[in-house]
């Protein structure tokens, strides 16, 4: 390693994550502006962008997303890792283009065998033909592919098209306070524009380091689920802070990155299931030192999730709701009863979030 090159120790990188991702505290803003510079949210689960928002942002109205989600001005689409992302429309159509390889990777990957035979290009060209018109079910899309090909996989065709064809999930899923189903409906035809012809790849890059880093290039292939990004690193290296970890791991950063002092506090954070500060790194021990696995159900978002303590991954909250409501806060290491207390007050904003204010909180091991 070039004696020359700065290291900095996981610590740094943590309070450099926590501060470009607004968690070592709160700000006043616009949502969609932080969405942006955030790169999007990870948005698997329908409600979970709501409370990493209200993690971030100094009086955050769900109403406000809401609002951007039914005058299309954000979306929740298949992109990044070929998860469901919420991102903005202009994100949405520049990102898709850039990512296809990763869908149709996974496809080939996940569906390859049962697609065996299919004419597929035909399978896509038909099914996006349909979800141009209106939004459709995958279930409702697996019949009608099934109907037209009875020789091949229903399922598989549903599956190819979801991926392939650039999809967003249309409200009313994902709005808060109304349910949905997950219905899909192509990308050109719900934004009423076309994806980029030739969006840029390196912008993407820099846009993840500034929201990210500093990081690694499998740091920025693991965020992206795209390949051979070390020519697009190495294209940008000219520009761009050079580090080290301590493991002697190469490190980007853009220029105006910030780097907080490692003993920088760091509050109390409840983040929803698969918060994308838990997934963006190839090495995740910057937020996650022990490498726990993070073994949660299933949820829609704002039932259940992760707590950082001084700004690590450890604990897990779950909501229960019925008869006997209660926010159960599960710890992976012995607290003190000032982070005890500081857990339960940050509960309690949590509560108020999901309407369930004064449901009692339970902290322990």
């Amino acid at each position: 390693m070039n004696a020359s090159i700065r290291v900095l120790s996981r610590r740094q990188l943590n309070r450099a994550t926590l501060e470009r991702q607004q968690l070592l505290r709160r700000k006043r803003g616009a949502v969609a502006e932080l969405i942006e510079r955030l790169v999007g949210l990870q948005a698997q689960a329908p409600l979970a962008a709501y409370v990493a928002l209200w993690s971030r942002l100094e009086g955050f109205d769900p109403a406000e997303l809401s609002e951007l989600m039914t005058t299309r001005q954000v979306v929740r689409a298949g992109l990044l890792r070929s998860t469901i992302h919420l991102v903005t429309a202009e994100d949405c159509l520049m990102m898709w283009p850039l990512v296809y390889p990763v869908a149709d990777r996974g496809l080939r990957g996940s569906f390859g065998k049962q697609l065996a035979g299919a004419d597929l290009e035909a399978v896509v060209a038909f099914g996006t033909d349909l979800l141009s018109r209106g939004p459709y079910s995958r279930s409702r899309l697996r019949d009608v592919l099934g109907e037209r090909w009875p020789d091949w996989d229903a399922n598989a065709m549903a599956y190819a098209v979801s991926y392939l064809a650039g999809t967003v999930q249309v409200t009313p899923r994902g709005v808060w306070g109304t349910t949905g189903p997950a219905a899909l409906q192509t990308i050109e035809s719900w934004l009423g524009r076309a994806p980029m012809a030739d969006p840029s790849i390196d912008a993407l890059v820099l846009r993840y380091l500034a929201a990210f880093g500093p990081a690694s290039v499998t740091d920025v292939q693991t965020w992206s689920g795209l390949t051979r990004l070390r020519e697009v690193v190495d294209r940008l290296r000219p520009g761009l802070r050079v580090y080290a970890d301590e493991d002697g791991r190469e490190l980007f950063d853009v220029p105006e990155g910030p780097l907080p002092d490692a003993e920088t506090p760091a509050p109390v954070r409840f983040l929803p299931e698969y918060d994308n500060l838990l997934l963006s790194h190839a090495d995740r021990r910057r937020v996650n030192p022990s490498g726990r696995p993070v073994p949660l159900p299933p949820g829609n978002g704002a039932a259940i999730g992760t707590v950082l303590i001084d700004g690590d991954y450890a604990a897990d909250w779950r909501h229960h709701r019925g008869a006997d409501p209660v926010l159960r806060v599960t710890t992976h290491r012995p607290i003190t009863a000032e982070v005890q207390e500081a857990i339960e007050a940050e509960a309690a904003e949590l509560l108020t979030l999901i309407g369930s204010k004064g449901t009692p909180v339970v902290v322990g091991a």
